[in-house]
């Protein structure tokens, strides 16, 4: 594989070794934001709105037998 990498990256000039070490970059950086995503934000979120939605059934279960 690094081969044809160094094979593909010679026949460039610096205008496309540029814009492909830009897209390698954004394509990096997207990449570790998706895990980032998918690793904790969306568990974060999910465990938030279990804990919420518990914890207003246990008040509303609360105000009920007050009444």
């Amino acid at each position: 594989m690094w081969y044809n990498l160094k094979k593909i990256v010679k026949n460039m000039d610096l205008a496309q070794f540029t814009g492909f070490l830009i897209f390698l970059t954004i394509f990096t950086m997207g990449f570790w934001l998706m895990i980032f995503i998918i690793t904790f934000v969306i568990p974060y979120w999910l465990w938030g709105n279990f804990v919420e939605k518990r914890q207003l059934k246990k008040e509303a279960k609360l105000a009920a037998a007050k009444e």
